[in-house]
């Protein structure tokens, strides 16, 4: 919504490690044999067009936000080959454009000049009950108590991995969003986008 407020090129990082998960389980392939994880990541084309995810030209959006998926995308995120390979990628598909990208390490790792970091959080609770409604939306049926545990131990492990871990950056200005609607997160945002424009 930002993005489109002032026309920058969004890129959703998160779903890129996504894309490379679920071709994992598609593909079957052991990620704990680096060997297999770098011939994965040199034979997979991933592409985003229109806010729709594509793998070797598939449309598969909805399939990389399966609970199959997200039980995984952390480890994938850990392999550092597998960090190298889309940070380089995020980079140049950034380059020589006005771009705003969310993920777990865009102002420490990605970018670390970026204009601007915002850093946002809301209780484990409220992400939880948002990603079950995203989940019934896309006629996926989660239970709350399951969600709300791979939410934290999503975080714990991102947080303790040894490649780019999720962290504050420095000069980022943090957003708790726990009790705010989209809307209002769009609107706090915007402000700050406003203000460097």
């Amino acid at each position: 919504m930002v993005a489109e407020k002032y026309r920058l090129t969004y890129l959703d990082t998160g779903a890129m490690y996504r894309m490379i998960a679920f071709t994992s389980i598609r593909d079957g392939v052991d990620l704990d044999n680096i060997e297999e994880v770098v011939n994965l990541l040199n034979k997979v084309k991933i592409d985003m067009k229109n806010g729709m995810f594509y793998v070797d030209g598939v449309d598969v959006s909805l399939d990389i936000r399966t609970p199959e998926v997200t039980a995984i995308v952390s480890k994938v995120a850990a392999i550092r080959e597998v960090r190298v390979k889309l940070v380089d990628l995020q980079r140049e598909i950034s380059k020589g454009k006005d771009v705003i990208l969310d993920g777990r390490d865009i102002g420490t790792v990605v970018f670390i000049n970026a204009d601007l970091k915002i850093f946002l959080v809301a209780s484990p609770e409220e992400r939880a009950k948002r990603r079950v409604l995203d989940f019934k939306n896309k006629g996926i049926n989660e239970k709350f108590e399951d969600v709300l545990s791979e939410i934290i131990r999503r975080d714990e492990f991102d947080s303790n991995r040894k490649e780019s871990p999720l962290k504050k950056a420095e000069d980022a200005i943090e957003i708790d969003t726990s009790f705010m609607n989209i809307e209002e997160v769009v609107g706090a945002i915007s402000e700050m986008v406003g203000e460097r424009k």
